[in-house]
C-alpha cells in the first residue's frame, strides 16, 4: 500500500539577523539529511513535495538527489506563520509554542493561529495526496504544522504533547485513508 512520508527538516542554523524562512540546515542537520535519503523507507517514492522555507528545501533536496525524484514546492506546506514576532530566544520561543498549542484559536502576539494553520497544511496535503497517482509521497515540512497535521489525521485535539521531541522526525499515513501508522520517528 502506497504511504505518506511526512518528514521534517533536522538540525538548521540559527540566524537571529535572517528571517527563520530562510534559515539553513547546520552541517549536523546536513549529515542527517543526507543519511535520512539513503533509507529504504524512501525507496518507493515517486513524488516529493516541500515547504518553499530553504530548510524544508534543503531537506528535501537531498531526497531528491537520492531518488531522482524532482522536488515540487507548495507555499501551504510551510511552518506556522510568527513573523509577527520574528526571532524569539530559545526559552521565549517554547514557552510562545506553548501558548500557540494550548490556545489554538488565538494568535500568540499576532502568529497565525493553530487552528489556521492546522487547516493550510490540512488542505494543503489532502490536495497533493488526491492528484498522487502511484508510489510513495514525500512530504517535507516543519514540526509544528507536522504535528497539527498528525492531529488532525488521528481525530486528537491540538496539543503540543504530539510534538516532535526534536528537528528532524517523520510519521508514515496510508495514503488511501491518511490515518498515520506511527507517532514521530527519527530520521
Amino acid at each position: 500500500m502506497s504511504a505518506l512520508i511526512f518528514i521534517t527538516h533536522p538540525e538548521v542554523k540559527v540566524d537571529a539577523a535572517r528571517p527563520v524562512t530562510d534559515w539553513e540546515l547546520s552541517e549536523t542537520g546536513c549529515a542527517r539529511a543526507e543519511r535520512f535519503a539513503r533509507s529504504t523507507l524512501l525507496a518507493n517514492v515517486t513524488s516529493i513535495w516541500a515547504s518553499e522555507e530553504r530548510k524544508a528545501q534543503q531537506t528535501a533536496d537531498y531526497i531528491a538527489r537520492q531518488t531522482g525524484v524532482p522536488l515540487q514546492t507548495d507555499s501551504n506546506l510551510g511552518e506556522n506563520d510568527r513573523t509577527a514576532t520574528g526571532f524569539l530566544p530559545p526559552p521565549e520561543f517554547e514557552a510562545a509554542a506553548d501558548e500557540f498549542f494550548s490556545k489554538p484559536d488565538t494568535a500568540f502576539r499576532g502568529w497565525e493561529t493553530a487552528r489556521a494553520a492546522q487547516g493550510r497544511i490540512e488542505n494543503a496535503v489532502r490536495g497533493i495526496a488526491a492528484h498522487h497517482e502511484t508510489g510513495d509521497l514525500a512530504i517535507v515540512s516543519h514540526g509544528a504544522v507536522g504535528t497539527l497535521l498528525y492531529c488532525a489525521f488521528t481525530g486528537l485535539p491540538i496539543n503540543r504533547a504530539y510534538d516532535q521531541p526534536s528537528q528532524g522526525h517523520y510519521w508514515t499515513a496510508d495514503l488511501s485513508d491518511l490515518k498515520p501508522r506511527h507517532h514521530w520517528i527519527l530520521i
